[in-house]
């Protein structure tokens, strides 16, 4: 009986919730134990921003608060989009929800597809608990639109976790390269429309590490999205993540290939910021230090966003996390001292120049 069991009864295949959530805990260990860091160069090292010898001003009144998306938060700095959904991601967000709160900004959380399979799941935390004031927002893949997410869905993610805004992420790349990635991206444009008009809050698009381009912005833009964040490639690299998720030889030898694919942030902000000056913009993919804040502002974003550093930190501790914040917002008052810059406005003003 034991071996007609085992040799010939059909093996049960993981459910869909099982798979997402050891996928999830996978992207957790590698980005933690692994160097999956991009080769591109990001481009903050091509660009200078002019010094002021005489600021007139005095650093303590140097003011880094700012509207976004109608939120007034404490400085233009983004906790990107990055886990959630299961037992480690979850006590990561925490951490990274409580030094949000802590210093009043904003804070994305990762793919909620696996809180939409189990909204009333008694273990699942409430994370406006750890951050009742800051902007929370939602995240949704938009390829999930083709796949039985509507507005329904979408309206259920923001009520979650009673977020600011939606986020949807654009990543065709890494579902390529996914062994169980969706990649049906057909007609997208249509069905992202439809949620900036009847979804009840601002709309952010973004890409997960390979940079959305000028012409991508522009139908994005036109589709009625309130915000892009270019998420441009010279940070993590999603290629690296998945050829080392991966377990057979031709998909390692293609993910490898594409480990330095993508659009450096430097140059997704400067053409898209060129051709459509008013709309708000978020720097993130390669942003580690508060200089990088400081460049991407002059460039035209309206926020940074950080993902990668603040991710090894939260891992780290709680007391990590809020230092390393500090530091970044620290060395940002710094260089807008140095600029002659009272407040973000001014620093948005500052010349900056390409010194190759």
């Amino acid at each position: 009986m034991g071996f007609w069991y085992t040799h010939f009864m059909p093996k049960l295949e993981p459910k869909p919730q099982e798979m997402i959530t050891k996928r999830k805990d996978d992207h957790i260990r590698i980005n933690r134990d692994e160097d999956v860091q991009s080769r591109v160069n990001v481009g903050f090292d091509y660009f200078s921003l002019q010094h002021n010898a005489l600021p007139e001003l005095d650093f303590k009144d140097i003011d880094l608060s700012l509207s976004f998306l109608g939120k007034v938060i404490n400085a233009p700095i983004l906790i990107s989009s990055m886990t959630g959904g299961t037992e480690k991601g979850d006590q990561i967000n925490i951490r990274l929800a409580k030094a949000a709160e802590l210093i009043g900004i904003p804070m994305g959380v990762g793919s909620q597809r696996i809180d939409l399979q189990t909204p009333d799941h008694p273990k699942k935390i409430k994370l406006r608990d750890f951050a009742p004031k800051i902007p929370l927002y939602a995240n949704l893949g938009a390829v999930q639109l083709n796949y039985g997410t509507g507005i329904s869905g979408c309206q259920q993610a923001v009520d979650l976790l009673e977020a600011d805004a939606l986020i949807l992420h654009l990543n065709p790349l890494q579902e390529a390269l996914q062994p169980e990635g969706q990649t049906d991206f057909k007609n997208l444009l249509n069905k992202i429309s439809e949620i900036c008009k009847k979804i009840m809050v601002p709309v952010i698009v973004k890409e997960v590490g390979w940079g959305i381009s000028v012409d991508a912005a522009a139908k994005l833009i036109d589709a009625g999205v309130s915000s892009i964040d270019v998420a441009g490639a010279g940070g993590t690299s999603w290629a690296l993540v998945e050829k080392i998720r991966n377990t057979d030889p031709e998909q390692i030898e293609i993910s490898d290939h594409f480990k330095d694919w993508g659009i450096p942030t430097t140059q997704c902000l400067l053409e898209i910021h060129q051709k459509f000056p008013f709309v708000p913009l978020i720097a993130s993919g390669g942003v580690k230090f508060g200089i990088d804040v400081a460049k991407s502002i002059a460039l035209g974003a309206s926020l940074a966003g950080f993902a990668g550093p603040l991710f090894r930190a939260a891992v780290t501790s709680q007391d990590e996390l809020n230092k390393k914040i500090k530091q970044i917002i620290d060395e940002l008052k710094i260089a807008m001292f140095v600029t002659g810059s009272r407040n973000v406005f001014e620093l948005s003003q500052v010349p900056i120049k390409k010194i190759q």
